[in-house]
């Protein structure tokens, strides 16, 4: 039947996406160094701690941010909120859908309840996907800006930052995100 195989690859998307965003929030590399002299480390800077890896002999050291009561700056502050607003929802999210599986034995004489409980995870991965996406895509532009205001300004510090991996990460889980909200409700409704 068309709806269990929906719910099926809106159910590997959604725990893709979940996972992702998960490691986006907890890894280190929002931003890499990206240095056109030869150097002999590489900088990451996460959302918790900073991170350099020596590329000679591959040791590498993290430096925590201060404690959360610290002033940090309000890229960090804000994009540490959204993200884990995000996880927090997509986990919520997904408990909810694997609940509402055809497949799974739970609550399986109330068909219609568990295609409800499909359309509301459906609804919460929605919502769930926009603070992850605001939060990596501000975080990659700050970057952006504040390169580009250095190189407006002639001000070569030897060194300057691209987003990372995490970021990256962060924008795809929450693109997964969206989609299976999509399929969720509109594809799950056309089908039913």
């Amino acid at each position: 039947r068309m709806i269990v195989v929906l719910q099926f690859m809106a159910f590997c998307l959604a725990l893709v996406s979940t996972v992702f965003l998960i490691v986006a929030t907890w890894t280190d590399c929002w931003m890499v160094s990206a240095d056109d002299s030869l150097e002999v480390s590489q900088k990451c800077r996460g959302l918790w701690w900073e991170c350099v890896t020596n590329a000679q002999d591959g040791i590498r050291t993290c430096d925590q941010y201060d404690s959360i009561l610290a002033e940090h700056p309000l890229k960090i502050v804000l994009t540490q909120a959204l993200m884990i607003t995000a996880d927090i929802l997509a986990s919520f999210a997904l408990i909810i859908l694997v609940f509402g599986l055809n497949f799974v034995k739970f609550m399986k004489e109330e068909p219609h309840i568990k295609l409800r409980m499909c359309y509301m995870a459906g609804f919460i991965f929605g919502i769930g996907g926009i603070p992850g996406m605001i939060g990596s895509v501000w975080y990659a532009v700050d970057v952006y800006v504040e390169r580009a205001t250095l190189v407006l300004q002639n001000v070569f510090l030897g060194i300057h930052y691209e987003f990372g991996w995490s970021c990256w990460l962060g924008m795809a889980g929450s693109t997964g995100c969206f989609l299976a909200s999509i399929v969720l409700t509109c594809c799950l409704y056309i089908f039913r």
